[in-house]
């Protein structure tokens, strides 16, 4: 039992990225966008490939010194050989590896540039999806395409093309001189070729196969890992330890198994190679003795014949290793250009609010639907909040208060009906007009990694003075606490906030949410991590501060939303009863039975 999820998460896992790289116009578009990304340094590759070139040039060179050597310069006909080819190796090995070097280092530049690229592309994608997009999305599969699939993609697209063109000139060099030397030894090696071909291409679908199943079962891993950090409190308290372990022992295996699968593949393409070159050496020195004993072949062009064919296996073993190393780069390709393609939030309002926004709300016969729901989550809702009024949303967990307040600004949209601010359909307006407009304080807190003041002043706010930050903490009655750190306001609170308490971080997020001083305000559970004393304190703040705007409130403890200008008691997502607290109360139903479960003590 411990196993099933995992064998369920995997196995959904798999089946997003099941075939789309085995059709050949796929394939062709990942390389047609790979390289228009390189071809923006293009100037830089083509300095780089001429290097590469050279340095190809040189490695026949030193094969073709062997019949001189041989024929003239160990027989003493030639006295100026003892210095003249030390010199020339000497030479050509100084040019060989200076040409690699730039080369190197013009193409890792290039592979860098397209890093680059490539990472901002996906974060830009990544913080333009939909709300809904990162509820559906993979954690582990997201940061996997960053950390690794898009590195991948990088590295070897430079490798390929400089492999490609290196080892391809090295290999047509070579079969020149084998043709200058002996064009019947060289036939022998040719037709042998197409059978290393033919058994490469074998090895290269089943590598396909396991690269892709390794980069999902890398995210898997990553997931897996993370829940681990994000839930260790958790994990000990409940003693989570053996079903933890199971689920990283299986993800580990299988990534254990797929790299053995790829290692087996990779390996057994080497010794079948070599067996085909061991038939065309056997063959050649069979036909270069045939032919020296008939007087067609000297000693000197025997010797760089065998120089030139022992060169170019390598070259050849490089190409056709190097199918391997494509296809792991296609498949992190369509990995990485598949968040690039998704789809951003929709953003096809052009409307802007007037200067001065009344914050009227209004909701007209809203009802809304999870995709993957039986049933709506809000049915037929329709609710006015006139301008500087306070609403709260109040009803039984699941009765659809969250999901309401989302589809304000644009987190979800709604199956059916519209929402109006002053009259105008939300839908017309501008993300980002209409974001600006409102202030929101979730019952999930999120701060980044930075300072208090960092915080408050996030974002769009970042120009306001460390005057008005002071004045927001304190109406967040969190200034005292500022004001004793050593740092003061340039305090850092740590990844997830992990220096601050959970009240400390709810009361930073309500600060935030009040220095933007928007007319709209949403507070989601807004006291929920505040003990008695502080949420009384908070309260008194909010009270104050949310005078004259427009203010939706979303609380499961009633204490806190008693002097609301209006209760809307919401139940299996529509509107039970609505009204002030005491009428409410007096009509004795839902409402004053909620009231009544928590303060029957």
């Amino acid at each position: 039992m411990i196993d099933l999820p995992v064998y369920k998460r995997v196995t959904r896992v798999k089946t997003d990225h099941a075939q789309p790289s085995q059709s050949n116009p796929v394939k062709f578009d990942l390389w047609r966008r790979i390289y228009a990304r390189l071809g923006k340094d293009w100037k830089a590759g083509v300095l780089a490939l001429v290097l590469v070139s050279i340095a190809s040039a040189t490695q026949p060179v030193l094969a073709v010194i062997m019949k001189p050597l041989l024929d003239e310069g160990f027989s003493g006909a030639k006295p100026s050989y003892v210095w003249s080819i030390p010199l020339a190796v000497v030479a050509l090995m100084l040019l060989r590896g200076l040409c690699s070097f730039f080369s190197t280092y013009l193409l890792s530049w290039i592979a860098n540039n397209m890093l680059l690229g490539l990472r901002r592309d996906m974060f830009d994608r990544l913080l333009g999806l939909s709300d809904e997009e990162f509820k559906r999305g993979d954690q582990g599969r997201l940061l996997n395409r960053f950390t690794i699939d898009a590195g991948t993609v990088s590295g070897l697209s430079t490798e390929v093309i400089m492999v490609i063109v290196r080892e391809t000139l090295t290999v047509v060099a070579l079969l020149a001189v084998l043709l200058y030397m002996s064009w019947q030894l060289t036939l022998i090696v040719v037709v042998m070729l197409p059978f290393s071909v033919v058994t490469a291409r074998v090895f290269i679908k089943r590598l396909r196969r396991i690269n892709r199943d390794t980069i999902n079962m890398n995210a898997e891993l990553t997931h897996v890992v993370s829940e681990g950090i994000n839930g260790q409190r958790v994990i000990k308290l409940f003693d989570g330890y053996e079903r933890e372990r199971s689920r990283f022992e299986y993800v580990n295996a299988k990534l254990r198994r797929f790299a053995m699968r790829a290692v087996s593949s990779d390996a057994a393409m080497s010794p079948i190679s070599q067996f085909f070159v061991a038939l065309s050496v056997a063959a050649v020195v069979s036909m270069a003795l045939y032919q020296a004993n008939h007087h067609g072949l000297t000693v000197g062009s025997f010797a760089a014949f065998m120089a030139a064919l022992g060169q170019i296996f390598d070259p050849m073993k490089r190409l056709t290793n190097i199918a391997g190393a494509m296809q792991r780069m296609l498949v992190s390709a369509e990995s990485v250009f598949k968040l690039i393609d998704q789809e951003p939030e929709q953003d096809k309002g052009t409307q802007v609010l007037p200067e001065v926004v009344q914050g009227r709300v209004e909701f007209r016969n809203v009802s809304h639907r999870f995709s993957d729901a039986q049933s709506d989550t809000l049915s037929d809702i329709s609710l006015v909040v006139e301008p500087g009024q306070t609403v709260a949303l109040v009803g039984r967990s699941g009765s659809g208060k969250t999901t309401l307040v989302n589809m304000l600004p644009r987190f979800m949209r709604p199956t059916r009906g519209s929402i109006f601010i002053d009259g105008v359909a939300i839908e017309d307006l501008a993300l980002r007009a209409l974001r600006s407009q409102l202030s929101l304080v979730s019952q999930d807190v999120v701060l980044f990694d930075g300072s208090i003041a960092e915080n408050v002043a996030y974002g769009a706010l970042q120009a306001v003075s460390r005057d008005q930050v002071r004045d927001a903490l304190e109406a967040a009655n969190l200034l005292g606490f500022v004001d004793s750190l050593p740092d003061g306001l340039d305090a850092q609170v740590g990844a997830n906030a992990n220096m601050l308490s959970g009240g400390q971080r709810q009361r930073l997020a309500i600060a935030r949410a009040l220095i933007k001083n928007a007319p709209i305000l949403i507070l989601d559970e807004a006291t929920s991590a505040l003990d008695n004393e502080s949420e009384r304190q908070v309260q008194l703040s909010l009270e104050r501060l949310m005078a004259g705007r427009t203010t939706l409130v979303i609380a499961h403890r009633l204490s806190t939303v008693q002097k609301a200008d209006r209760i809307v008691v919401l139940d299996g997502g529509r509107i039970a009863e609505q009204g002030h607290h005491d009428a409410l109360l007096a009509q004795n139903g839902l409402y004053a039975s909620l009231y009544k479960m928590q303060f029957q003590e």
